[in-house]
């Protein structure tokens, strides 16, 4: 199976803090990963450099063929036009749903389309309707965000990024800001879109997600992979102390 993802070396540091040590990763297409551990081990701010919402301070990062290399020779126009190309086959969906309260949910979830890709507004809407059918919010279309609980808001943000039509979904503590009901509703969201095969990251404090629905689970610990394996090795018998220390204090 081809890697849609690789990263390289991947460095980044705020100021004198280096957060992210050297993280080389390679992620197949259609795989489900899952990265874990403490706050403050870099699996934000791992995500967040994928699509160069923080600038690495050194490496390298490879979506579906094209390449950015963080160093100080690099080209920035030529950095600009990759990263948007970059940024165009990802999607993703944060811990706050920041939707815009004054559009309706199809408002909401049209606005990229014809925005960014000049979609014409009758097909755009067309495709966030199917997508809001898969978030099993068709119902809502018509709804202003203040009238939706939390996971309906975080549903639509899914929407959101799925009619964008990226090859990867990036997911940074997607239930986080949640209530524990409303935590369900999102995950069976993110189940689904595992199984129809979408490539996912999940940055998660979900245990039970990241055993049951993952292909493969990373624990980053002080800004490095720590443990790397499938989610049956890493719950069941992790060769890290930490790691063993961190799922079991999980999983209380």
């Amino acid at each position: 199976m081809s890697a849609i993802i690789e990263t390289r070396d991947l460095r980044k540091s705020f100021g004198a803090v280096e957060v992210l040590r050297g993280i080389s990763l390679s992620v197949a297409q259609g795989t489900v990963v899952s990265l874990i551990g403490a706050s403050g081990s870099g699996k934000s701010t791992f995500l967040r450099c994928l699509n160069y919402l923080e600038q690495p301070t050194s490496g390298a990062i490879i979506i579906d063929g094209d390449v950015l290399e963080a160093t100080p020779a690099s080209n920035a126009r030529q950095d600009r036009k990759t990263i948007t190309r970059i940024r165009t086959k990802l999607g993703m969906v944060f811990q706050q749903f920041n939707l815009w309260p004054h559009m309706t949910v199809l408002q909401n979830v049209t606005e990229a389309l014809t925005q960014v890709k000049r979609t014409p507004a009758k097909e755009a809407a067309e495709i966030a309707r199917h997508f809001l059918q898969k978030v099993n919010l068709i119902a809502k279309q018509d709804a202003y965000p203040s009238r939706l609980s939390g996971g309906q808001q975080q549903r639509v943000a899914i929407a959101r990024a799925l009619a964008m039509q990226p090859k990867v979904m990036l997911f940074d503590e997607a239930t986080s800001s949640l209530d524990p009901e409303l935590t369900g509703e999102v995950l069976q969201v993110m189940r689904d879109l595992a199984q129809d095969g979408m490539t996912m990251l999940v940055v998660t404090h979900e245990m039970g997600f990241a055993r049951d629905a993952s292909d493969r689970v990373l624990f980053l610990h002080e800004g490095r992979i720590e443990e790397d394996g499938t989610a049956a090795q890493v719950f069941g018998a992790p060769n890290s102390e930490r790691c063993q220390r961190f799922i079991a204090s999980s999983l209380k």
